[in-house]
């Protein structure tokens, strides 16, 4: 992971919620230790097609997703339709708990992978 990739978020919240028809949305907010909130947004189709983002578009403004497995979902990042970096996120079989695993370039374009580990909160 890049020496300079910043303070860790005070908190982030993932939805991933079925909204018919074979679509699927998915919502991140993350909050900065500021309090300040990026919200970003996506609806798709788990088929591998590029979808268009909303709200915050800093880091991506597409993405396109697969579910190779149930409990697994493998997402590409793209902006200005240039690759970002890729996430696959693993849900324990509880449920309770996901880990993301993401690769991506620092800007020397040496690659990097980096994990992340989350906790269901009720």
């Amino acid at each position: 992971m890049p020496e300079k990739y910043g303070p860790p978020p005070k908190r982030v919240r993932f939805t991933f919620e079925p909204v018919g028809a074979d679509q699927w949305r998915t919502t991140v907010d993350i909050t900065a230790p500021d309090g300040s909130v990026r919200h970003m947004a996506v609806r798709y189709r788990r088929d591998g097609a590029a979808a268009p983002g909303e709200g915050d578009l800093s880091e991506a403004d597409s993405a396109a997703f697969r579910s190779p497995a149930p409990n697994v979902l493998v997402m590409g990042l793209a902006k200005k339709q240039m690759l970002g970096s890729v996430r696959v996120y693993v849900v324990s079989a509880d449920g309770c708990e996901m880990t993301e695993s993401a690769a991506a370039v620092d800007a020397s374009g040496a690659p990097f992978v980096r994990e992340f580990h989350f906790k269901r909160v009720p």
